[in-house]
This record gives structure tokens, C-alpha cells and sequence, in this order.
């Protein structure tokens, strides 16, 4: 069986509400879950972990979090080469061009990314809400 970990930072409510979307399609395939938020999660814990949905809002001019979920995901990356994981997060303004950045990123440093990134503005309506089911699902493949 799978061991999925579902990591997020969330200001408004609306990553977390994704990440628990994130949680019910892993669940649904009968692999087994854990979500943590951004500071119960460190590269020692990612080793544990057959794959790994990473979800942070856009911040500021559009970037990651960074006093909690930058710092945390800054130190996962050295391990994250053949990882499969997943991107998600809620935005409020502008295009999802922190999504783009972000990705190009994992990229970068060998990590494969194993479905189309989910980005949502403000709270997941239903469209979100089943693509972050998807994108839960596809973790566990």
C-alpha cells in the first residue's frame, strides 16, 4: 500500500480545504494518508513517504509563503530528486504565475511531478474540489 503525505500552509483556510480534498481521493484508492501542515513537516519525515502533495497559497508578489512553508520546502528539495509529488494552492490575484515558477522549480531539481498542478482562486469550488480529488488519486499510481 501507498503512504502519501499531503503537506500545506494555509492563511485563509482555502489551501487547507484543498489539502483535505487532496486526502479523500489518496483515500479513495485505499492508500493510506497523512496531511501535515507546513511546520510539522521536515526532510527526515519526506523519507517516510512514497509520495508527497505540497500545497502553499500565492503570497506577496506571487511566491511562496515564506516564513513557514518556503523555509520547510527549501530543505525537502535536496531530497526530492525522484520523488513523485504534486503541487496545489488558492491565489487571489493574479494569473498563477507563482504555480509556473513553482513547478519549473521541481523540475529543476529532479522532482516528477505526477499531474497537472491545482490552483484555485480564493475558497475550491466544486471544479477544484474534484480536481484535487484527481490529483490525490494520481499521487497513489
Amino acid at each position: 500500500m501507498s503512504k502519501i503525505a499531503v503537506v500545506f500552509w494555509s492563511g485563509t483556510g482555502n489551501t487547507e480545504s484543498m489539502s483535505e480534498f487532496v486526502a479523500k481521493g489518496v483515500r479513495e484508492t485505499g492508500a493510506e494518508v497523512t496531511v501535515y501542515s507546513a511546520s510539522e513537516f521536515d526532510p527526515d519525515t519526506l523519507e517516510q513517504y512514497d509520495a508527497v502533495a505540497f500545497g502553499c497559497p500565492s503570497m506577496g508578489a506571487e511566491e511562496l509563503e515564506e516564513s513557514e512553508f518556503e523555509p520547510m520546502f527549501s530543505a525537502c528539495k535536496p531530497r526530492l530528486k525522484g520523488k513523485k509529488i504534486a503541487l496545489f494552492g488558492s491565489y487571489g490575484w493574479g494569473d498563477g504565475e507563482w504555480m509556473r515558477n513553482w513547478e519549473e522549480s521541481c523540475q529543476s531539481f529532479g522532482a516528477v511531478l505526477v499531474n497537472d498542478s491545482v490552483i484555485c482562486n480564493e475558497a475550491p469550488d466544486q471544479d477544484a474540489q474534484s480536481a484535487c480529488i484527481n490529483l490525490g488519486k494520481a499521487l497513489t499510481l
